[in-house]
């Protein structure tokens, strides 16, 4: 399903699903969000966040994104509220598990990989506190940008490493149960959210390469950069994983 943007203006007076992204890079959750709308076959349009824009801000509520917005619904910024919408506008393809404790699992890893002070969140403040050192990682002003707007501190610096490479460790344990188990999947023997989510995450450590990624090259080797630790802990099966759900679920190339 291909992606239709729209300005603001059209967005606003839209009916359905529109839902404010990122512009030009992979960001993870964005992208994680655009491939849950894309196999659930939910159609929407794509308004390209502008931070600066007041009117924009107004309307989603958020200067950051994805924010989803459905019909007059109350604007959706938080990835869990996006998959719980999707879910409840595409019920047959579901992508939470039924049972209740599975449910549960896959809740509690998607937090890990997208919710604050999880894998997505910690590698951010990592890439910042690089970037402010010299280190590689985001440029200086955008690190100082990023930096400001979550939360930042210098004294926590070994603290984003050493979340990121605890929560890489998690996952590759998970994937190589699975594995041993037989399944390719996170959870069971279905694919689940917590799938879409660890592939799209992967692009904050190892973007797809340009022919499937068109994103702003000069942004690459940020996102590239890692370091011996974190390198060690971004196993081989997390990046076959990934290409997996792309060569069979996801969209490429990407639209960004």
């Amino acid at each position: 399903m291909s992606v239709n943007y729209i300005d603001l203006k059209e967005a606003k007076d839209k009916p359905g699903l529109r839902m404010t992204v990122v512009q030009g890079l992979p960001s993870p959750w964005s992208e994680a969000a655009k491939g849950i709308l894309h196999l659930k076959k939910i159609p929407w349009s794509a308004v390209y966040l502008n931070p600066r824009d007041q009117d924009m801000a107004s309307w989603v509520g958020s200067r950051s994104a994805p924010v989803a917005v459905y019909e007059n619904e109350s604007p959706r910024s938080s990835w869990v509220d996006i998959l719980l919408l999707a879910e409840r506008l595409s019920p047959e393809l579901a992508l939470l598990p039924k049972n209740p404790k599975q449910r549960a699992l896959a809740l509690g890893l998607c937090h890990e990989i997208c919710g604050e002070g999880g894998l997505g969140w910690s590698r951010r403040l990592e890439l910042v506190h690089m970037g402010i050192h010299g280190m590689g990682g985001f440029p200086e002003s955008i690190s100082k940008y990023l930096g400001a707007k979550y939360g930042y501190c210098e004294h926590d610096a070994d603290g984003y490493e050493r979340r990121v490479i605890a929560i890489l460790n998690m996952l590759t344990d998970c994937l190589r149960e699975q594995l041993e188990a037989g399944e390719r999947f996170y959870i069971g023997s279905t694919l689940s959210a917590v799938d879409i989510y660890s592939a799209t995450f992967m692009s904050l450590f190892k973007p797809l390469p340009a022919e499937q990624c068109p994103m702003i090259e000069s942004i690459r080797p940020v996102f590239e950069s890692v370091n011996e630790k974190v390198k060690e802990a971004l196993d081989p099966i997390l990046i076959a994983h990934r290409d997996l759900m792309y060569s069979e679920y996801l969209a490429t190339p990407l639209s960004l």
